[in-house]
């Protein structure tokens, strides 16, 4: 029997007994397939110029683009930047492969609300491999899709440049694929260009996949806890150094508007250090640093959570 965390409501719990009724989301499960199929030919296709275009992607697409940008930046409003730079980080974000923009967003607020509750997306209360990776898989509308877009993210929707993003993410793949096989080409030939899209694209692309699937499944699972939130998160050391710091999960759930993500000294957190870094040349500001370790705050914050 799932336990429910005190003071949740008939609302928090509809989580339900047949997660595929509706069967599952062709587009989602032809995308990873596809993804996995193509990976599985990376140990033919090793080049150092292909395992460079994968280590440079990694750090561009899960670290700035999603947790830079989709995170803390969309997500929580952790600092404030100019558009133009919003929308930069954005499209990296989309880049990295884990969908649309908005959606992303969305999703991660309804998580945050609902965490571990029979309302979160992706709880491992559900089942360790539901939350890592199989719910994306059941099959959910268009309708579905924008009422979630409308009740979690109405801020997001309102920029026109990021709903055009949301639609068209697709199409950024598709541009990022050509571009890393035309520039093999050029560096090296037929081969070059089919590693750099190998393992520039596709490898990468499945790496950060799990990568930040393991904070939704294993940083609620394993690790310790500096703060007594009313969830399961976890600070995972593995899933933070993999996940430029987002693995450092409780200390992001006792306070999730914080830039930094690790809150100890030994809490390495390589995205703030970037945030860091554009706050001193002037293209972020505002930034949320301050950490309030103080008994009452922690009380304020498990009563809020229970509302």
């Amino acid at each position: 029997m799932t336990q429910h965390p005190q003071g949740t409501t008939a609302a928090d719990r509809r989580f339900p007994n047949n997660r595929f009724a509706r069967g599952i989301n062709p587009w989602q499960f032809t995308w990873h397939l596809t993804a996995m199929v193509f990976t599985c030919f990376a140990p033919f296709c090793f080049s150092w110029q292909g395992l460079t275009a994968f280590l440079v992607l990694y750090w561009v697409t899960a670290s700035l683009g999603v947790c830079l940008g989709f995170h803390r930046l969309l997500s929580h409003r952790s600092f404030q930047t100019s558009k133009p730079t919003l929308w930069f980080f954005a499209l990296l974000g989309c880049l990295s492969g884990q969908g649309s923009v908005i959606q992303w967003v969305a999703t991660h607020r309804k998580h945050h609300r609902h965490s571990d509750r029979d309302e979160d997306p992706h709880s491992p209360r559900h089942g360790k491999l539901w939350s890592h990776m199989l719910w994306l898989m059941p099959y959910h509308s268009f309708s579905d899709v924008e009422r979630l877009k409308r009740k979690w993210t109405p801020d997001l929707m309102k920029d026109p440049v990021l709903r055009a993003m949301d639609k068209c993410f697709v199409l950024f793949h598709i541009a990022a694929g050509i571009a890393l096989y035309c520039l093999g080409y050029v560096i090296g030939g037929p081969a070059i260009a089919w590693s750099m899209l190998i393992w520039g694209f596709f490898v990468r692309m499945v790496f950060v996949y799990h990568v930040t699937f393991f904070v939704n499944s294993a940083s609620h699972l394993w690790g310790y806890r500096n703060y007594d939130t009313d969830d399961d998160s976890r600070n995972l050391w593995w899933v933070g150094l993999l996940a430029w710091g987002e693995g450092w999960h409780n200390n992001h759930h006792a306070y999730q508007r914080l830039a930094r993500a690790g809150h100890k000294w030994w809490e390495i957190d390589l995205t703030y250090a970037f945030i860091l870094g554009l706050e001193k040349v002037g293209l972020v500001w505002k930034v949320v640093k301050e950490t309030p370790h103080t008994a009452k705050t922690l009380t304020l914050f498990a009563a809020k959570r229970a509302l």
